[in-house]
């Protein structure tokens, strides 16, 4: 069996990360990743997909990345219930930092 995603795209927000009690840090990000085909208008649809990153991944990715900066993701699919609701994560496994976001000028 294989679970693997593997997704580039950019950050929607700075990365939020907080200490558990146990003393793990854990992060989460959204990755706005547009999709490789135009919608009937002409203009290209985006998913937003939930991130969680561990340990050192957490700490580097929160401190050197902002909202915008584009960024590669491997990783695999969790699926978790909460309160009967299911929830699909991408826990990473490794973070490339690709570029920061364009500055308007």
């Amino acid at each position: 069996m294989l679970n693997q995603v593997v997704m580039v795209g950019r950050l929607l927000k700075k990365p939020e990360i907080k200490e558990l009690e146990n003393g793990k840090k854990v992060g989460t990000i959204k990755v706005i990743v547009p999709r490789c085909y135009k919608n009937e208008v002409g203009e290209y649809e985006k998913d937003f997909i939930d991130c969680m990153l561990w340990g050192g991944i957490a700490e580097n990715t929160a401190e050197y990345r902002n909202k915008g900066d584009a960024i590669a993701v491997k990783g695999r699919i969790e699926t978790i219930i909460i309160d009967k609701v299911k929830h699909t994560n991408v826990i990473a496994e490794k973070v490339i930092f690709l570029s920061n976001k364009v500055k308007d000028e």
